[in-house]
C-alpha cells in the first residue's frame, strides 16, 4: 500500500511530536509505502520505506500552501499513485486520485467551541476560527476514515455536523518517554528559582486563562503567608500577553509571578518535576498534552473541569472553575493544608499518565489507516 502524509501545517510542538512518534513506530510489520511532506526543519526517524518528499514551494505561507494543496499536490498525488491520502492536520484540501482514500483528524477543538470563539475580539482570529470550522467540517464529511484524539472531540463533533461523519475512532496521544523521568533524577536548569513554585505551562491565550490563574493567585497569597511563587511557562508575546503582565503589576505580583517565555523543551520535565503544585487552567482541548505531561511529573495537579480534562484526568487530579479566580485559589490553599492529599495525588497522577503510550497511539492508528484499504 502506499500512503501520502500531507504534513506541513505541522508547525506546533504538539503536531511535530505527533508525527514523528507515528513515523518512529511504523515498524517492519506494516508492508507499506510512505510519502510525507513536511516542513524542513521536522526531523523524522530514518526507515527504508518512508521516503522525505519536498513541496518545492514556499508552503510556509497559509495562503501559498492552500494554492499548492489545491493545485499542485493534486498532480503530484496523481503521479504518486497512492492508495490512502493522510492529512493529520485536519484539512483535506485537494482532490485525491479517483481510488484514494482519504484519512484526516481533528486536533483542534476552538473552531468548534463557539462559547471561545466569541472571547477573541472581532478580528481576523474570529474570521480565521469561522473559516477552519467550515473547511475542517467538510473535510471531515468526506473523509473515508477521521480519526479523533478524545471521545469528547468526537461526540462534540459529531453532534455538530448532524452525525454525517461516516467513519471515526477515537486514539488519544501518547506521553512521550522524557515526561515519564522521575524528577530527581533530573538537573535543574539554572535559571529556576530555588523557591517553592506553582507551575502553569502553556502558551498564552484567552481560552487557557493566564488572567485567572494570577487573579486566583493573588487571592491565595492575601490568605496565605507562604512563599510559594507562581511560574508561568509558555509564549507570552500577543496582546492577551501583555493584559496578564499588567494584571500582574496591577496587583503587585511583580516579585511572585515569573514569565520564563518559550523555555527548551528539554528543560520541561524538570520544570515540571520539581514545581510544588501544577495548575492547568484550559477551557478548551481536544486532547490536553500538557495536562499528561503534567500527570507524568508525578506531582499534585490543579486542574480545569472543562472537558475533555475529566476524561484524562479521571480521579487523579483536583479540579476547579477555570473562570474563577475564587476557586483556584480555594483548591490552592486546599493542596497547602494538606500535605498527605497532595501525596496521593501526586501518586494516582503518575500512575495514569504511565498508560497514555506512543507505541499504542502509534499502532491502533496504522491499523486503522490500513483497515480502510485492505
Amino acid at each position: 500500500m502506499r500512503i501520502v502524509i500531507n504534513a506541513l501545517s505541522a508547525r506546533r510542538g504538539g503536531s511535530q511530536t505527533h508525527i514523528a512518534s507515528l513515523l518512529r513506530y511504523f515498524g517492519d510489520s506494516y508492508e507499506s509505502e510512505i510519502f510525507i511532506f513536511l516542513p524542513d526543519y521536522v526531523q523524522i526517524p530514518t526507515h527504508p520505506r518512508i521516503k522525505r518528499m519536498s513541496a518545492g514551494w514556499p508552503t510556509e505561507n497559509p495562503v501559498l500552501r492552500a494554492f499548492w494543496e489545491r493545485f499542485v499536490f493534486r498532480k503530484i498525488l496523481a503521479s504518486l499513485k497512492p492508495d490512502v491520502l493522510f492529512c493529520p492536520g485536519g484539512l483535506i484540501s485537494t482532490i485525491p486520485p479517483a481510488d484514494c482514500k482519504t484519512v484526516t483528524m481533528s486536533q483542534n477543538m476552538i473552531p468548534f467551541d463557539l462559547s471561545q470563539r466569541k472571547r477573541y475580539p472581532p478580528g481576523w482570529e474570529r474570521l480565521r476560527n469561522w473559516l477552519l470550522e467550515s473547511s475542517m467540517s467538510r473535510s471531515m464529511l468526506k473523509a473515508d476514515l477521521v480519526i479523533f484524539i478524545s471521545d469528547y472531540a468526537q461526540k462534540t463533533i459529531q453532534k455538530r455536523l448532524d452525525n454525517g461523519i461516516k467513519n471515526t475512532i477515537t486514539i488519544p496521544h501518547g506521553l512521550d518517554e522524557k515526561f515519564k523521568v522521575l524528577n530527581n533524577t533530573l538537573s535543574r536548569p539554572a535559571w529556576l528559582p530555588e523557591k517553592e513554585y506553582f507551575l502553569y505551562v502553556s502558551a498564552f491565550d484567552v481560552y487557557r486563562n493566564q488572567l485567572e490563574v494570577v487573579q486566583g493567585f493573588a487571592l491565595f497569597k492575601k490568605a496565605k503567608t507562604t512563599p510559594e511563587i507562581l511560574i508561568l511557562v509558555g509564549h507570552n508575546d500577543s496582546s492577551y500577553g501583555r493584559q496578564v503582565r499588567g494584571e500582574i503589576k496591577k496587583l503587585g505580583l511583580e516579585k511572585d509571578v515569573i514569565l520564563t517565555g518559550n523555555i527548551p523543551h528539554g528543560e520541561l520535565p524538570a520544570v515540571y518535576g520539581k514545581a510544588k503544585v501544577i495548575i492547568f487552567s484550559s477551557e478548551c482541548e481536544n486532547c490536553p498534552n500538557i495536562l499528561l505531561e503534567s500527570m507524568g511529573a508525578g506531582r499534585p495537579v490543579i486542574c480545569s473541569d472543562r472537558p475533555p480534562m475529566p476524561e484524562f484526568g479521571g480521579e487523579a487530579v483536583l479540579y476547579f472553575n477555570p473562570s474563577s479566580p475564587g476557586d483556584l485559589s480555594e483548591k490552592l490553599a486546599f493542596l497547602a493544608d494538606h500535605p498527605a492529599i497532595m501525596e496521593e495525588l501526586a501518586i494516582k497522577a503518575r500512575e495514569r499518565a504511565l498508560g497514555y503510550d506512543w507505541g499504542k497511539a502509534a499502532r491502533s492508528t496504522w491499523n486503522a489507516i490500513l483497515k480502510i484499504n485492505p
